[in-house]
């Protein structure tokens, strides 16, 4: 099968879009499919262009077996609404026109969210080229933008970026979620449920494997033998980790704790300033980190935090970084309530504190800091659920035989 997925992230990009994709075209070419990613230069999440991509309009790359095909992108660091909204569109626009020149043919294509104006530009190809549309929805926009505060519920740009999903969710061959809530919630909303398919996301258990706690990293951070509480992904307005500083300004007192800071995001530097104007010197911040960084990351930590802020429609999700802590072995205190909460407990590898509840989650990380032989329970607890259930290249063969459906019923049309 010829699959083409269009996506604004991939390699060397951090963050979990980029894993996603990557890792299951990885998955899908091992099984013998040819595979080919549309995507931008890398930019994400600085803005910052590598040197070697700079100026070019189309780059062509081979990522283990794996065609990726690059377009020019207006780069944009994370931050600004502007500035982001001509990042998304101009991957959409140059998908749609400059890349056309070297796109292969394909059975079938898929196009991910978020931001889903790539879905725009993946659906746009799909019609000029009569090919089966797969709408992979992995967040749900424009709600999210909403629930962040970035924008009022009846904003002009709120109500035109419905109009967009919903057109999509029409055209769409195939509507692929990540969580039972977001089925749900699009059928609520008159998409038809036979057209909507749960593939949840997983994780690779030979890149996230088990290590012991005594990094290089701990080493040259000098933690030494204090508890590590580590929170690992974007820095957004969606993450609710204003709460986080709080909690550590709480166990300042603490010398045998250590709270560290991995990632990029629109929120960075204001949660870096309001550190250094609190005085804690029980923070320590990172930045982005290749993705090969990241399991040294999690062997470095003790405890891993996984926070959303207080919105109903973070109960609809399910963070993937989730699969990763628990793949090594990790205990989470899990900030976000429904789907979410439920694997963690499920797995009997962490503690529920409510989104933004710093008293709460202050505890669960005392309570979990003050017994190891818990958080190892937990931690194997943990890989031994995701082995079950959560498994990459078991979810990306039941993902390819759904992609082999809608192509032959596309063939058949």
């Amino acid at each position: 099968m010829r699959i083409l997925y269009v996506s604004p992230y991939f390699p060397p990009e951090p963050g979990a879009p980029a894993a996603r994709v990557s890792e299951l075209a990885r998955a899908w070419r091992r099984d013998g499919h040819e595979v080919t990613v549309l995507t931008g230069m890398p930019n994400h999440p600085t803005g910052v262009i590598p040197p070697e991509y700079r100026g070019r309009l189309r780059v062509e790359e081979d990522f283990h077996g794996v065609r990726v095909l690059r377009t020019w992108i207006y780069a944009a660091a994370n931050r600004g609404k502007v500035r982001r909204s001509l990042a998304y569109g101009s991957f959409a626009l140059s998908a749609l026109t400059l890349a056309q020149l070297d796109l292969p043919g394909a059975d079938v294509l898929i196009a991910t969210s978020p931001q889903f104006l790539s879905a725009v530009a993946g659906y746009g190809l799909a019609a000029l080229r009569r090919t089966p549309f797969v709408f992979e929805v992995r967040d749900l926009w424009p709600e999210s933008i909403v629930a962040v505060g970035a924008l009022p519920e009846g904003h002009a740009v709120v109500r035109g970026l419905t109009l967009v999903e919903e057109h999509l969710y029409r055209a769409a061959d195939e509507i692929v979620v990540v969580t039972r809530r977001f089925r749900e919630r699009l059928i609520e909303r008159g998409v038809p449920a036979d057209k909507i398919e749960i593939i949840r996301n997983g994780v690779d258990l030979g890149r996230f494997t088990p290590a012991p706690r005594d990094t290089p990293l701990r080493a040259r951070l000098g933690f030494g033998d204090r508890v590590v509480v580590a929170y690992v992904g974007t820095h957004g307005m969606a993450h609710g980790l204003s709460a986080v500083l709080d909690v550590a300004n709480g166990l300042r007192a603490r010398d045998d704790l250590r709270f560290l800071f991995v990632g990029e995001g629109a929120e960075r530097a204001s949660l870096e300033a309001r550190a250094r104007e609190l005085g804690l010197s029980n923070v320590t911040f990172l930045g982005a980190l290749p993705r090969d960084a990241i399991p040294e990351v999690y062997a470095t930590a003790d405890i891993c935090l996984v926070p959303l802020r207080r919105a109903e429609l973070f109960q609809t999700v399910i963070p993937s970084k989730i699969f990763e802590i628990l793949a090594m072995e990790r205990p989470i205190v899990i900030s976000v309530d429904g789907e979410a909460r439920a694997i963690v407990e499920e797995a009997r590898a962490g503690v529920f504190a409510p989104p933004e509840d710093v008293p709460a989650m202050t505890q669960a990380i005392v309570d979990l800091a003050a017994d190891p032989a818990r958080r190892g329970r937990m931690g194997e607890a943990g890989r031994d659920h995701v082995i079950r259930s959560f498994d990459r290249d078991t979810l990306a063969r039941e993902y390819a035989a759904l992609l082999e459906q809608v192509a032959r019923r596309g063939s058949r049309r």
